[in-house]
């Protein structure tokens, strides 16, 4: 019907409207519904491409990594309320797709010899009511000509902020006491918080422990071999060596800036998916406010 409509549109300066609806058929009054239409949808298929070249815009703010729902949740927080089925067929349309994550490499050594690990306080349950109770940690490495750079984290669970973070030449324990210290020295862990990890050399290391005791913090360790005891830490160092966007670094220096940049946008700009799509700090801000009221 609308080829047609299409067809009589061309052509009718030179055979007449009416001629034309006869011989196809048509009803005259059809077709200049038609076309009093035809402004309705010119700004229909506008507004469409403008929409695309904001989710292009989006897409690449956050080096590609978003799909669908967090692509969506972006758009609502900038005023756009649009359906994610139509955010899923434009993409679809336009070649626009989020970073799928890779598997990253694990680095986990269990300690040798006698051992008395920590309990496992956690057991899988990656929430917390607030803001500084439950943390996750883990160790990941990033490649360089120079050689690897090692970054240990310290991950909340109520807000999944970056709380506290190291990175070094090495793996040795200081890189995870580091990280602790500049949680607990930034005033994000509270006393008696739990702090969980695998049981990696490092994380149940007598050093540590008393890292942990000196800020009474309570170390909590999974089962040996099983990555979904800590599996928020591993979704992170996942998320990071996919979106980082880069394979190998010339220098650790740059490796160090690049990380220290990525961090501060996953905290302040990345959109969570378990905080409701709303930023780690922008969860931890919430809390507060919400608290103080």
């Amino acid at each position: 019907m609308i080829y047609r409509y299409r067809f009589i549109s061309e052509h009718r300066a030179t055979y007449g409207v009416k001629r034309l609806c006869q011989v196809l058929g048509l009803r005259r009054q059809g077709f200049h519904e038609w076309v009093a239409a035809e402004a309705v949808r010119a700004r229909r298929a506008e507004a469409e491409a403008e929409l695309v070249t904001l989710i292009a815009k989006i897409h690449a703010e956050h080096r590609s990594a978003y799909g669908v729902p967090r692509i969506t949740a972006e758009l609502h927080r900038r005023g756009h309320l649009v359906n994610h089925k139509r955010v899923e067929r434009l993409m679809r349309e336009h070649g626009l797709a989020g970073i799928t994550r890779r598997k990253r490499r694990t680095l986990t050594r269990p300690a040798a010899g006698p051992l008395t690990p920590a309990a496992d306080l956690i057991r899988r349950d990656f929430t917390a009511s607030a803001p500084g109770l439950r943390m996750v940690g883990d160790i990941t490495s990033l490649p360089t000509v120079e050689g690897w750079l090692y970054l240990a984290t310290v991950i909340d669970l109520h807000t999944r902020e970056v709380v506290g973070h190291a990175m070094a030449e090495h793996m040795r324990t200081s890189l995870v006491c580091d990280a602790i210290n500049l949680a607990t020295a930034r005033g994000l862990i509270r006393p008696e918080a739990v702090f969980h990890s695998d049981r990696g050399v490092q994380y149940t290391s007598g050093q540590f422990r008393t890292a942990l005791a000196e800020h009474s913090i309570r170390a909590s360790v999974g089962r040996v071999g099983s990555c979904y005891d800590n599996a928020v830490a591993e979704a992170f160092f996942a998320t990071l060596n996919t979106e980082i966007g880069t394979a190998i670094w010339r220098t650790r220096a740059q490796a160090r800036q690049d990380v220290f940049t990525w961090l501060r946008y996953y905290n302040h700009t990345r959109l969570h998916s378990t905080n409701g799509h709303n930023t780690p700090a922008e969860t931890r801000t919430n809390y507060a406010q919400a608290l103080a009221a």
